[in-house]
């Protein structure tokens, strides 16, 4: 069993897990005596897919499941959120090459693999009910704390409806692999390559999602400007006939991540006592309120919020 004394905690996620940094073995310990079914088993196995598919992710070390650990690699302190705050001026290209290890992500065909348990995990879809719930965390936890208690109820119902025919208006099938939180702060930049962490929640989904992560990221601000590059720059892959269908896409799945992080980071204050995370949810307003502008689909979406959140959405 490894000794905990040996290894110095270190900083941590929105998640249960807890993180320790070995410096004998050069790895990480990481933690998790809640949902470790998600947090050790699914972590490792979709990082074996990464892997497998040549995209660089920590390998497994050593497990020891009945104590709630796993170890894997290394990969240092340098996440490309760090990079871009400190090479200001060369921020589009960092974005490119990103984009690159987006495109091969998203090549990935592999749906299964066999876990360090010798069972079988396959890859779940990341279809219209997830999303609604999620969605859902918005009504759910940081509604209730702004909305008199007899609008509540009212509001719901209309959220949610609408949230529902917004998810009924999206193009792109549900065939491409989804890391599910690809920012800047889960892609580490090691020896000029980048490598992807974080990665336990990993769906099969719309492909539009991961981008919507990356450009519309609450924890790194972005230009309008900058966004629009990244936007273009991917825009290069797909077909001319497309183009529309997958903007439409991005800009639905943008919106709704949103609203679900302001509802996760309201949870993390209230429940967990994390209040950092509040001082955040402005700019997720300030982007839910950039791809609602132009975008018809949100008329009635936009009317409810603004409605009811007068202070945030214009």
């Amino acid at each position: 069993m490894l000794n905990f004394k040996e290894s110095k905690e270190i900083k941590g996620d929105a998640s249960f897990r807890k993180f320790y940094r070995n410096k004998n073995n050069h790895s990480i310990v990481v933690y998790a005596k809640k949902e470790k079914v998600q947090n050790l088993l699914i972590y490792d196995a979709i990082n074996k897919i990464l892997n497998k598919n040549k995209i660089l992710a920590p390998k497994l070390l050593n497990q020891n499941y009945k104590n709630n650990y796993i170890e894997v690699e290394d990969f240092g302190d340098n996440t490309l959120h760090k990079v871009l705050k400190h090479n200001k001026t060369n921020n589009e290209q960092i974005f490119t090459k990103i984009l690159k290890t987006l495109s091969r992500l998203q090549l990935i065909k592999d749906k299964q693999i066999i876990n360090f348990n010798s069972q079988k995990y396959k890859l779940l879809e990341y279809d219209n009910k997830i999303l609604c719930n999620e969605a859902k965390l918005f009504s759910e936890w940081y509604a209730p704390r702004k909305i008199n208690k007899f609008k509540i109820r009212n509001f719901k119902k209309r959220y949610e409806t609408e949230v529902k025919k917004l998810l009924s208006k999206l193009n792109f099938k549900n065939d491409t692999f989804v890391h599910r939180d690809f920012h800047v702060s889960n892609l580490m930049y090691i020896k000029n390559n980048i490598a992807v962490i974080d990665s336990q929640d990993a769906l099969i989904g719309n492909k539009a999602y991961d981008l919507a992560s990356l450009v519309d990221d609450v924890r790194f601000k972005t230009s309008n400007k900058l966004k629009n590059k990244i936007l273009n720059n991917y825009f290069k892959k797909l077909k001319k006939n497309e183009i529309n269908k997958f903007l439409n896409d991005f800009e639905i799945l943008s919106v709704l991540r949103n609203l679900k992080i302001i509802g996760i980071f309201m949870r993390l204050a209230v429940r967990d006592n994390k209040k950092k995370y509040i001082k955040m949810i402005p700019y997720a307003w300030e982007m839910i309120n950039y791809r609602m502008k132009k975008n018809k689909e949100f008329v009635n979406l936009k009317l409810i919020l603004k409605r009811n959140f007068p202070k945030f959405v214009k």
